[in-house]
């Protein structure tokens, strides 16, 4: 970047760094910010770029580093003070109030009149002229509850939009939104760079970066890996930059492993999806088969997950197991049919923390024979003990609290509780998310050991080395598709990556 271009840039952050206990964040990360321009800001989960972004909005103090706009040194100590200097962020989950009209969501924070009275006629001036910024009519007495999630997206940014405004961050605005809808989307984000607005575009669709975006910044494990022009990034490098490649060395150890899919079908999904989480997709599960779920943040890997699990419920198709009866209509019913899932946060969705381990791995047992039907302390502890053998979890006994543990550990125990229900299906969701080196090799081992038994497997990860260790046979998705499947020797990184970056379509 020569000094030149740094000196035309809108924002320009230099060495911002983060940390918080035991997690760097931010690690002296450099980004520059054009006028007239989309900033795409890409990377997986963990890259760091949220906290980037709220650095910069005012959200969160930053630890070290520098912040310009316009060549000014500028240092938030709110949001509000970002807003004041034309810093607006419009994010993924629309911040309205469905029951109240356009006009009131649009200048509740702003207008007022005399006394602290608000001043209903300022404020529809106000909101009308915030629509026409946009080429926007509404009703404004409307309740914007009733507009579709396209039109809320819209009039988020109106609101987010002052005449002052210089820097608008979108962070994830597509995630709800249709093919029709996006495009209305980028047909006002195109209006606003030709007005001179920095937008900076926070997405996990390559293809909505490559439609709308100038610049490509691509953030991993805290730091910037490369900023690029849009044009100039062939999507497979792209790709490339963002996983990085951490478990070669794995892929290495399960090499030639893969069993051949010739086991019964347990669960058989036939055109099922739900609007605006999935395409229809189909997929079969085999007994003693290991299925990966690979493909970017975002392209639909939890969500296929939890439909077939019946944690989101489709809208069409249909989920059969094995001798014809129905699955997918809800959790207690997967449950009862051998259908186990090990979510992808254990924190939130996965685990009770102040539980102990015999307690948080006897739950979905008890939950599946029925809370008049206890389990008895007898069994909660011959079973505790022969799953903190079998998974080789570190404690020194089964009364631990859980949130004692190691993230390893963590994860042994939700696949202990999935293993105590004598499941036929397990639905891991990235099962080695946060874990050291060396518990993510036993659980790659442990899902092996599955497999050699009989069970179906289905691993959904954002570790395409992982996927290709652990899997008989890969489904591939992107954008919220699946877009094909390999097996045996097919399975490699580079054509996974070719798949998702979509050279092949």
């Amino acid at each position: 970047m020569t000094s030149d271009e740094t000196q035309n840039a809108r924002v320009t952050m230099r060495g911002i760094r983060k940390a918080y206990p035991g997690v760097l964040a931010l690690d002296g990360v450099d980004v520059d910010i054009y006028p007239g321009e989309v900033h795409a800001l890409l990377g997986e989960n963990g890259a760091g770029k949220s906290t980037l972004i709220k650095v910069l909005t005012g959200a969160l103090p930053r630890d070290a580093g520098d912040i310009h706009l316009e060549g000014r040194a500028v240092h938030f100590a709110t949001t509000g003070d970002a807003q004041l200097a034309g810093i607006s962020t419009v994010y993924q989950e629309v911040n309205l109030i469905p029951a109240m009209s356009v006009a009131q969501n649009l200048t509740l924070q702003k207008t007022g009149g005399r006394f602290g009275v608000i001043s209903w006629r300022k404020a529809r001036i106000e909101a009308q002229e915030k629509l026409d910024r946009l080429g926007m009519k509404l009703d404004l007495e409307r309740a914007v509850g009733s507009y579709s999630v396209a039109i809320q997206q819209l009039v988020a940014i109106a609101r987010a939009l002052d005449e002052d405004t210089r820097v608008l961050v979108l962070d994830e605005p597509t995630a709800s939104l249709d093919a029709t809808e996006t495009a209305a989307l980028f047909d006002v984000v195109r209006a606003l760079k030709d007005k001179g607005i920095a937008i900076v575009f926070i997405t996990h669709f390559l293809d909505q970066v490559y439609e709308i975006s100038d610049r490509i910044t691509v953030l991993r494990n805290g730091q910037r890996v490369a900023t690029n022009m849009a044009a100039d990034v062939p999507r497979q490098e792209l790709i490339s930059m963002m996983i990085g490649r951490e478990l070669g060395e794995v892929e290495q150890a399960f090499a030639g492993r893969r069993r051949d899919s010739d086991g019964d079908i347990v669960l058989s999904a036939k055109g099922v999806g739900k609007k605006r989480v999935l395409d229809p997709f189909t997929l079969d599960l085999r007994a003693g088969e290991a299925v990966g779920l690979s493909g970017l943040l975002g392209s639909g890997r939890t969500e296929l997950v939890k439909l077939l699990y019946g944690a989101i419920r489709s809208d069409e198709g249909t989920l059969e197991m094995k001798g014809g009866g129905i699955a997918g209509t809800n959790p207690r019913a997967s449950l009862d049919a051998g259908i186990v899932l090990c979510p992808e946060d254990r924190k939130s969705e996965g685990l009770v923390g102040e539980l102990s381990i015999r307690e948080n791995i006897i739950l979905s047992m008890q939950a599946k024979q029925g809370w008049l039907a206890k389990v008895s302390r007898a069994d909660q502890d011959r079973i505790a003990q022969e799953m903190i053998t079998a998974l080789a979890i570190a404690t020194p006994d089964a009364e631990k609290q859980v949130r004692q543990l190691s993230g390893g550990n963590q994860q042994k125990v939700v696949l202990a509780r999935a293993l105590a229900c004598a499941p036929k299906i397990m639905l891991l969701d990235e099962p080695t998310r946060g874990i050291d080196v060396g518990a993510h090799a036993e659980i790659l081992a442990l899902i092996r050991k599955l497999c050699a038994e009989g069970l179906a497997l289905l691993v959904a990860s954002s570790e395409i080395d992982e996927v290709v260790a652990s899997s008989d046979r890969v489904a591939v998705l992107r954008d919220r598709r699946k877009i094909g499947e390999l097996a045996g020797d097919d399975i490699t990184r580079d054509n996974i990556v070719t798949m998702i970056a979509g050279e092949d379509d």
